[in-house]
């Protein structure tokens, strides 16, 4: 129980808080946490079980492409140039014409399993680089100087002594088109009588809001990576700072406010929100460098654009997870399971005698925040219910390290307001409250990550969700790590909020209304992020889709939009959270429930073989016959076991 005697001062702000429910389950102490094993020996696995173990022929195949894919991101490290595009296009077709060559009938079924992933990552990677194509030849109308840009910044790379006068010249002739550009976004001047001979104004370049956003956020990147290579030399070359100081501060000044330009007049940001600053690192993506700014980054408060890439989009990336369904398939599917969650939640609403009302219950639910200071706490707790519910039963090896290894820390005000909720791994990031934010941001934070929300996604985010995830994928099959997919880390981690509602891990109808309430959200982020894709919603629309069909608060269900589609996750990686449980389920039908493998031995699979598409686990664990091209279209859906419904009471 989490009710505590509140300071004088929280009393005097006038803020009350309602009683919370017990975090932990019967037995667990509310304020410890067992962080070092009563046998230190326990932590060290049996070094036998790593002898004599078969391994992939291909893994130091796997190994050496992953190193030279990035050495060479790391060489030419100008996003987006033509040189780099050429010399990854080229590097790509190289590896696939030598996996052409090798000879897949003698591969062992693991050596098969990773032929397959590589040559369907490699032929992904040039998939996605003429998606790419198309997409920058939208914006070229508005960032003719790119390449210009860059091959400065390349011809350093090559190692090209440079000529500051000439380099000098060429950052004033970019300036005046720079300028000359973002002049034609700018209200045209009144016109007097006497202009009537003048020739018409140039029209500004006609691009969509979408694509406007896209070219702000390329020329954030330009000009970081004009920055990088002015850095080089400034100061250190008496000669070039004397020609390049003033041209490049103009030219840095002069695509600040360009980007803004594009910015306020074509996507519709305010006035005051400028590009992300310029920093001081490498290319993003670059190891030490910082992280190219996320699309919208202008932010948290400004229009949410989105990037949709359509019906063939979707289907290229899907196929790229082995998905074989369409978009509208998917769509479908996610109706279903919202159906049950909902008759689920309805029977959870009459127990706690709101009728077929579960909003009003879930409301009940939600107001069972626990008081400021007190959400760590809540965590910790939880998280012993869940190894301890674990503990019980014999269905994963959970190593005595990863059980001791795992941190907490918070999230900062900036983060949560597209991170409502605490994330996990190795540490976990608890998401509350701080005394700087509104009071309204306050009351939708703790209403969001009440205890019973919070429940169902502790060992979501821990054991045996991310965290031990991220540790078995360190020690096992590491070459793998190239593959991973949301598939597999977010589908794994909630196929194990199906496995506990299954094994009556939620019994309290306030516990399986938490349950219920993030199944509900994953499965209309299938539906909202599918559908904007396919340009059926806007991201206003998927918004009022989320407030209407999720127990969320409305700042939440923004936040998750933002997040969605801001840039920092693939188009379909919310759908893959609820895909990849369900294939996992119909995969446990498939091996367990028939009796082909017991739940340990299953589970363990899952974790050993590392990060890959579900169809591939299914392959490596089933024995699914393979060929070149991957194995036949497996249609998980029609495969899955029936959801354990409550008894109505």
């Amino acid at each position: 129980m989490f009710k505590r005697p509140l300071s004088s001062a929280l009393l005097a702000c006038g803020l009350s808080f309602p009683a919370t429910v017990a975090a932990q389950g019967p037995g667990i102490p509310p304020s410890t946490r067992q962080t070092f094993p009563a046998d230190p020996k326990a932590s060290v696995p049996s070094l036998t079980q790593f002898m004599g173990t078969t391994s992939s022929e291909l893994s130091e195949v796997i190994t050496r492409f992953a190193a030279d894919q990035q050495s060479l991101q790391r060489r030419y490290d100008a996003p987006d140039s033509k040189r780099q595009r050429a010399r990854m296009r080229a590097f790509y077709a190289s590896w696939r014409e030598q996996l052409a060559a090798l000879d897949f009938g003698k591969l062992s079924q693991e050596g098969k399993v990773d032929y397959v992933l590589l040559d369907n990552h490699v032929r992904y990677q040039l998939d996605l680089m003429g998606r790419e194509d198309r997409q920058f030849a939208e914006i070229v109308p508005l960032l003719p100087f790119a390449d210009t840009v860059l091959a400065l910044h390349e011809s350093r790379r090559d190692l090209v002594s440079i000529n500051a006068q000439q380099a000098a010249h060429t950052l004033a002739e970019v300036t005046k088109q720079v300028d000359s550009l973002r002049a034609l976004l700018e209200p045209a001047p009144a016109r007097s009588a006497g202009d009537s001979a003048r020739a018409p104004r140039a029209v500004a370049p006609k691009v969509s809001r979408t694509a406007g956003n896209r070219a702000a956020d390329r020329l954030d990147q330009i000009r970081n990576t004009l920055g990088t290579w002015y850095r080089f030399s400034a100061g250190f070359d008496p000669l070039f700072t004397w020609w390049a100081a003033n041209p490049y501060q103009k030219l840095d000044e002069a695509m600040r406010r360009y980007a803004q330009a594009i910015r306020q007049r074509i996507v519709g940001m305010q006035v005051a929100n400028t590009a992300p600053a310029v920093t001081a690192g490498g290319a993003p993506g670059a190891p030490g460098a910082p992280a190219a700014a996320p699309r919208n980054a202008a932010g948290a408060n400004e229009p949410i654009i989105g990037d949709p890439i359509g019906a063939d989009g979707l289907a290229m990336d899907l196929r790229h997870a082995m998905i074989p369904y369409t978009a509208d398939e998917l769509i479908a599917i996610a109706e279903r399971e919202y159906a049950f969650n909902e008759n689920e939640a309805k029977k959870a609403a009459r127990q706690m005698g709101f009728g077929d009302d579960w909003k009003a219950a879930m409301e009940k639910v939600k107001n069972a925040y626990v008081e400021p200071g007190r959400q760590p706490d809540l965590i910790r707790d939880l998280a012993n219910e869940a190894e301890a519910f674990f503990g019980k039963h014999d269905w994963v090896t959970i190593p005595a390290l990863a059980r001791e290894d795992w941190r907490m820390e918070m999230l900062s005000p900036e983060r949560q307001r597209v991170s409502p909720f605490f994330l996990g791994g190795e540490m976990i990031l608890v998401s509350y409250p701080t005394n700087d934010m509104t009071d309204d941001e306050k009351m939708m934070s703790m209403r969001g990550n009440n205890p019973h929300f919070s429940r169902a996604t502790v060992f979501h985010e821990l054991n045996p969700g991310h965290h031990l995830q991220g540790f078995m994928s360190a020690r096992y099959n590491t070459h793998r790590r190239l593959f991973n997919t949301p598939f597999w880390n977010e589908g794994m981690a909630l196929y194990w909020e199906f496995f506990l509602w299954d094994h009556d891990f939620h019994v309290r109808p306030e516990d399986r209304l938490g349950a219920l309430a993030w199944r509900m959200h994953r499965s209309a982020r299938i539906v909202f992020s599918l559908s904007f894709h396919l340009g059926k919603m806007t991201p206003e629309q998927c918004i009022e889709y989320l407030v209407d069909k999720v127990p969320f608060e409305r700042a939440n269900s923004e936040a998750e939009v933002r997040r969605s589609f801001n840039g920092s996750y693939s188009p379909i990686y919310q759908a893959a959270y609820m895909l990849g449980g369900l294939q996992l389920r119909a995969l446990y039908k498939e091996l367990v429930m028939s009796g082909r493998m017991k739940d340990r031995e299953f589970h363990d699979a899952l974790y050993r073989g590392g990060p890959m598409p579900i169809a591939m686990v299914r392959a490596r664990i089933a024995g699914t016959p393979l060929t070149r091209d991957g194995a036949a279209p497996w249609r998980f859906a029609e495969q899955l076991p029936p959801h354990r419904p409550f008894p109505v009471k």
